[in-house]
């Protein structure tokens, strides 16, 4: 079953400066049949929001706790929630 979802991810550590929005519109690229968009908070995190199967978003999620990513990730807190629409693409913000 292939149930669309919407995937809020925010991603601790030495996230901003380092290509992590590129790399995370890659990624989400890459997996394909997501839209959503990655976002640097005024904090230090940064925000992805992913919508699609959840399959796709939980590959994506898997990417951001994994090791592969620009700069360093100290933890990523998530929210499931049903998908709202409206976004063109993958894009960085």
């Amino acid at each position: 079953m292939s149930e669309d979802v919407r995937l809020v991810a925010w991603v601790r550590g030495h996230v901003q400066g380092v290509g992590f929005r590129w790399f995370t519109r890659a990624k989400a690229l890459e997996i394909g049949g997501l839209s959503g968009f990655a976002l640097n908070l005024d904090d230090g995190r940064v925000q992805v929001v992913a919508e699609g199967n959840q399959k796709g978003c939980q590959k994506l999620l898997d990417w951001l706790r994994g090791g592969d990513t620009p700069g360093r990730v100290d933890g990523v807190t998530e929210i499931w929630d049903t998908p709202r629409g409206g976004y063109d693409g993958f894009m960085i913000r």
